[in-house]
């Protein structure tokens, strides 16, 4: 195909106070530019074409694009299938794209290669009310496929964070149904890009890194659960050789969505690199009726110098939705690893006591509260207060809990079921099945389909009552096992997708019902943390593990997507319920000062001096509070490997707070310097060491930790401070302020 190659035309917006739209595209390639927060996205647009990023990444200057087209023109060829000049959003085959379509789809085997009569095109800036919030400005494109009777939609907007989200969608313009097999969009990133991180791990440990050259071919991260899994990718970067937190460039996806899903990346004999991602669909999962539309889910993109500044522009993002949780984030007691399934109503209100005197904010009631109860193979899905163990109700327990000064949480598990329900006795057509019926049970643990009107009402119900009657201001909402088998019944038709757009709908009636009602995500710990499930939860609980030498991992790799305020961290008891590994209290505390606090310890067993030191760490966590969860968060590329330094400084660049952990032993002693990144290097801070509270460390301190000490943001950034003679598994608590600002 020739094209004919103007002067590249530019389409530049500022925001707007209402939403503006501009139309591009009419007879000739153009070139749409769209910039936020340091970040340029470059997009070519033409009449018979879907958009083509050119460029997303750094700014660029406004006369450093002219004659862009002609500059990226490839020499003249036999065919479009060896040069590649474009490759759309969706690449498709009929476009001479040799790699995976971004949509693939069929009517009765007929029309499954989509191909373009025409393409329209308009840039619109959203104010006030916007989805992406005032100051996002997108580029909207809609093709026409007359023949194959198909619309296709795409969606590319720039948010004021900088962050990039595109989607896409088709609609069924004929007259016979269109089953879509896949749609899944797809942002390049530039050949510098060599290499690839994700995570992966397992239920109790979650969120291993791995890295890989980014090589031609695909590099596939699936989830067929229902859910993002104790595997997910969470995010899949791309990045220059050897990127870390604060070195290198790097380009990140993450696609949310709550069911099944994929994230991929995609590199061509033409050079062409991709990141990639979409829902995965069972066969027959998703068929358009005539005049249907199906909307992919948003592949989410940050790029950044480091892994930091990708999180940062994410975690503005985040902070930026008018119902992010805004208020401080109450430190929480839950009962699990406290009590088990052993509900003593003595012994829970003891422990309601000790934690109110500890200065504990929320008080959370876990599993075996309800029906039968007693242990995990049994009474899962029958949501009504168990008599056996609680005559009266949960009134004696949670009016102790309110005049203590703490609000009340309650567990549940609204998608599971077991055999031995009253529900599953009373409607076993509501448990997902095929026609081998309900499948291998996981953790003694069916799967109820919400996609059955009768069994969501009846759920939405249940739980609506409870929190009525009791005035729950918190649920824990737990998902302990993977969906298989996800039919219908009575016909066994796939219905994971369904199912997940159903959990979100009830997660956002409840609140809808009752305001200021907060939602904890639980995945068996961190099998579900996507941003689909995200907005409409307040937190995720990161890992069944709490062992706080794991939560340095898993609460840094969670933390790459989710801002502090999002993730449960809590402090467990001496020996760790998952790992069995024995720790300080000190380090359990001063590991779980960086998220959002939480006991999980039988208090009634504690002693009282580890409970008044518990005290003084939950104050100290009360008194950072604001800068924890509100600061931007950072991380030093440490040259000593058994270091590990994490830190949160204020957007003003007034005060930080760092945390620095011996987690191995240092192979060379004394362990070396550290630098504190992210200051303001023309600022003089005053440092000191906060924690471990009493500055109890059974290691000498070095003399800035011992003596007044100020020091420039440049130094403390660039030479950095000696580190303390740590053993392993021991931490300190480092803070920095501004020498002129009154310490908070």
């Amino acid at each position: 195909m020739t094209v004919d190659l103007p002067t590249t035309h530019l389409v530049d917006h500022e925001p707007a106070t209402g939403t503006t739209s501009s139309p591009v595209g009419a007879a000739h390639e153009e070139v749409v530019r769209l910039d936020r927060n340091g970040t340029t996205v470059l997009v070519r647009v033409g009449p018979d074409t879907l958009p083509s990023v050119i460029h997303w990444g750094a700014a660029v200057g406004t006369g450093d694009t002219e004659g862009l087209l002609a500059a990226l023109a490839v020499p003249p060829s036999d065919s479009v299938t060896t040069t590649q000049e474009r490759v759309p959003l969706l690449p498709l085959h009929s476009a001479g794209w040799l790699g995976r379509p971004g949509l693939l789809g069929h009517r009765a085997g007929r029309d499954w290669s989509p191909a373009f009569d025409a393409v329209q095109h308009r840039v619109v800036t959203h104010g006030a009310g916007a989805d992406g919030g005032p100051g996002t400005i997108a580029l909207e494109s809609e093709a026409i496929d007359s023949a194959g009777h198909l619309a296709v939609h795409t969606h590319l907007e720039l948010l004021p964070s900088g962050v990039l989200r595109v989607r896409a969608g088709v609609r069924n313009t004929g007259t016979e149904p269109f089953e879509v097999t896949h749609l899944e969009p797809a942002v390049p990133v530039p050949p510098q890009a060599t290499e690839l991180l994700d995570f992966t791990g397992r239920h109790a440990n979650e969120r291993h890194a791995q890295r890989r050259p980014f090589d031609i071919g695909s590099w596939v991260r699936e989830s067929w659960g229902g859910r993002a899994g104790h595997d997910a990718a969470t995010l899949l970067c791309a990045g220059t050789p050897g990127f870390g937190y604060r070195h290198g460039q790097v380009w990140a996806v993450h696609l949310a969505a709550s069911g099944n899903q994929v994230v991929y990346s995609e590199r061509t004999v033409t050079d062409w690199r991709l990141l990639r991602g979409g829902e995965r669909l069972l066969p027959g999962e998703l068929s358009l009726a005539p005049g249907e539309t199906y909307t992919s889910p948003w592949l989410v993109a940050s790029w950044g110098e480091g892994l930091d500044a990708v999180s940062t522009r994410l975690h503005a993002m985040l902070r930026e939705r008018p119902h992010h949780p805004r208020r401080p984030r109450p430190v929480l007691l839950n009962t699990w690893e406290a009590a088990y399934f052993q509900h003593d109503v003595e012994h829970l209100l003891e422990l309601a006591e000790r934690a109110a005197a500890l200065g504990v904010e929320r008080y959370v009631l876990d599993d075996g509260w309800f029906g039968r109860r007693r242990d995990d193979t049994r009474g899962l899905g029958d949501w009504v207060v168990s008599e056996d163990v609680w005559p009266d109700g949960l009134h004696p327990l949670v009016d102790r809990v309110r005049e203590l000064g703490m609000e009340f949480g309650l567990w549940f598990e609204p998608e599971m079921v077991n055999l031995d329900s009253a529900l599953a006795e009373a409607n076993p057509e509501w448990l997902f099945q095929t026609s081998h019926g309900p499948g291998v049970a996981s953790r003694h643990q069916h799967v109820l389909d919400l996609g059955h009107p009768e069994a969501f009402a009846h759920v939405l119900g249940q739980i609506s009552a409870l929190v009525e009657e009791y005035d729950i201001a918190f649920l824990k909402w737990d998902h302990n096992r993977p969906v298989i088998d996800g039919g219908h019944w009575p016909t066994g038709h796939p219905g994971v997708r369904e199912h997940a757009n159903a959990v979100l709908r009830l997660m956002a009636e409840l609140k809808a019902r009752h305001p200021g009602l907060e939602i904890e995500s639980c995945a068996g710990g961190g099998g579900r943390i996507d941003l689909a499930t995200a907005e409409v939860t307040d937190r995720v609980w990161v890992s069944d593990c709490i062992d706080a030498h794991e939560r340095h991992r898993l609460n840094v790799a969670t933390g790459l997507l989710l801002p502090p305020e999002l993730l449960g961290t809590h402090i467990g008891a001496g020996a760790d319920h998952s790992t069995g590994r024995r720790l300080g209290l000190d380090f359990r505390a001063g590991t779980a000062m960086w998220g959002h606090m939480g006991i999980e310890w039988d208090l009634t067993t504690a002693s009282e001096d580890d409970l008044a030191r518990l005290g003084e760490w939950v104050a100290l966590h009360r008194r950072f509070r604001g800068l924890l969860h509100g600061g931007v968060v950072v991380h030093a590329d440490v040259t000593n490997r058994a270091l590990q330094l994490d830190g949160v400084v204020a957007p003003d660049g007034t005060e930080a707070l760092f945390k620095l952990s011996m987690l191995e032993h240092s192979l060379v002693w004394p362990p070396g310097r550290v630098t504190l990144p992210g200051l303001d290097p023309d600022v003089v801070y005053d440092v000191a060491v906060v924690g471990p509270v009493g500055l109890a460390s059974p290691a000498p301190l070095p003399r800035w930790a011992t003596e007044p000490t100020r020091l420039s943001g440049g130094l403390l950034g660039t030479v950095g401070l000696q580190s303390p003679y740590l053993s392993v598994d021991e931490l300190v608590v480092i803070h920095a302020v501004a020498s002129s600002t009154e310490e908070r």
